[in-house]
């Protein structure tokens, strides 16, 4: 997964629009998301990925991790 993040910010959108992520990129980032910061997604969610925000996801993660570390 090598991306040029250099003209990305918290408005790119993830998928076509933006940062041009396909379904399997998407997958790979939220498996590799699970296993850096502990958190889970359902199969179906990377979908759901294309049309976020780089910011919107970044939000999202957070409000997992959080949900995680306070059970």
């Amino acid at each position: 997964m090598k991306y040029s993040t250099a003209d990305m910010d918290d408005d790119t959108v993830l998928g076509p629009a933006g940062a041009d992520l396909e379904s399997l990129a998407l997958a790979e980032l939220s498996m590799r998301v699970e296993d850096h910061f502990g958190v889970r997604f359902d199969d179906d969610e990377a979908e759901m990925f294309a049309s976020m925000t780089v910011g919107e996801f970044c939000a999202e993660v957070a409000r997992r991790v959080q949900t995680a570390s306070a059970t």
